[in-house]
């Protein structure tokens, strides 16, 4: 029994998408559907991840939140601006941009 080297994952968008006609070929219309599905989640988790370290350190500092867990406030609201379901449909200016990092 042979070990496989590393599992590879398509990780792109479909090839054969047009988003001009997206019901020419129903097979990458599928495939595209799943990739956006799947981009989602993958944002919704590395926001939940960047609360929980949040979490841990609001407990951790205590009264010195405010200043030390600064930058995993910054990294929880750049995540989670514009990630959900149903955000590409809403205009921008009722969720926003997404803020540039500063040098703070």
């Amino acid at each position: 029994m042979v070990r496989k080297g590393g599992v590879k994952f398509d990780e792109g968008p479909p090839d054969g998408f047009d988003p001009n006609d997206p019901y020419a070929d129903p097979v990458a219309l599928l495939e595209q559907r799943e990739y956006l599905v799947r981009e989602k989640w993958i944002d919704i988790e590395k926001a939940k991840i960047i609360r929980e370290r949040l979490q841990w350190c609001y407990r951790i500092e205590g009264v010195n939140h405010l200043q030390k867990c600064r930058h995993l406030v910054q990294q929880y609201l750049d995540a989670t601006r514009g990630v959900g379901w149903n955000k590409e449909a809403r205009p921008i200016e009722l969720h926003g941009p997404k803020v540039s990092k500063s040098t703070d």
